[in-house]
């Protein structure tokens, strides 16, 4: 099917809205769909369509336009959260593989061990492991201003083409730290995995899932109501808490909030990351829960008070 959709002003774009029912001053509509595009605000407006493309009796953009506001800081929170967790397991993926020893080796693999395929067994082939490096390059090469990358370059560049694995951890993306996870040695995989206390299949599950959710805050994408595909839960005889009640289903943005909650108190147990997010939401006490996947008093999980 031909697309044949034409652009519109802002003001036939205002027009079009509110000839759908939604209430709101003109001249502000206006305003907004200047700063945030139509296609953009449809998201918020999404909810509250109509199979006849109508919005329900009562929608303003001021209702719509606290949604918005509201999944901006949303996002905001879940980066700083996001950021501090992926820190944390860079720093613990880098030095388990530094101390790794091969077997049949005699020393740990080291500054740059990661060159090796053979720490990688994950990897089903050559090609695979070397368009991992390539990224890893391209990677490094982006950050070729760095103050770090410049003085290693002069002081050892006669002797190393490629950074050390800890210099290296700082410039790969979330993406290839995954990737690094899922293919390297088993035996380092355990023990990452088992520093947050989870085998490693549930430890990857989380990884993944937060990668998801912080490609979408990146790309500043809706997440308050998301569907973010089933997390795993870890298993009910020896985590009781992940499945106490109020039940938080795993498949919404709310499971992904309670995680990070959950690995930011592993990680810095001071942390007030909970009492930001809170003070959001008493904030904006209008916001759908059942939309994000918490129940009325999820602030009343035992995750989420321990």
């Amino acid at each position: 099917m031909k697309y044949e959709k034409v652009p519109l002003t802002f003001e036939a774009q205002a027009d079009r809205l509110l000839g759908r029912g939604l209430i709101a001053d003109r001249d502000e509509l206006i305003k907004r769909l200047a700063a945030v595009n139509y296609y953009r605000l449809s998201g918020y407006l999404y909810p509250f369509r109509l199979p006849n493309d109508s919005y329900q009796t009562g929608t303003t953009l001021d209702i719509v336009w606290r949604r918005y506001v509201f999944d901006r800081r949303l996002r905001v929170l879940v980066i700083d959260a996001i950021e501090r967790i992926e820190v944390a397991v860079r720093t613990t993926l880098v030095y388990h593989l530094t101390y790794y020893i091969l077997p049949g080796a005699t020393e740990p693999a080291g500054a740059f061990g990661y060159l090796d395929q053979r720490l990688f067994p994950g990897f089903k082939t050559a090609s695979d492991f070397l368009k991992w490096r390539s990224k890893l390059a391209m990677e490094t090469d982006r950050a070729k201003s760095e103050k770090f990358v410049q003085h290693f370059r002069t002081k050892y560049g006669d002797e190393h083409m490629e950074l050390p694995i800890w210099m290296v951890a700082e410039l790969m993306s979330f993406g290839g730290m995954l990737t690094m996870v899922k293919n390297v040695a088993p035996e380092v995989q355990k023990q990452v995995a088992s520093a947050y206390g989870f085998p490693y299949e549930h430890f990857i599950s989380w990884l993944q899932s937060l990668m998801v959710l912080r490609n979408a805050c990146a790309h500043h994408d809706r997440i308050w109501n998301r569907e973010s595909g089933k997390a795993s839960k870890p298993q009910r005889n020896k985590f009781p808490l992940w499945h106490a009640s109020p039940a938080i289903p795993n498949d919404r943005t709310g499971y992904l909030l309670t995680i990070c909650h959950f690995w930011l108190g592993m990680i810095s147990p001071t942390n007030r990351w909970s009492v930001r997010v809170f003070a959001l939401f008493d904030e904006f006490p209008d916001i759908p829960l059942a939309q994000m996947g918490l129940p009325a008093d999820w602030r009343n999980h035992p995750l989420w008070t321990s």
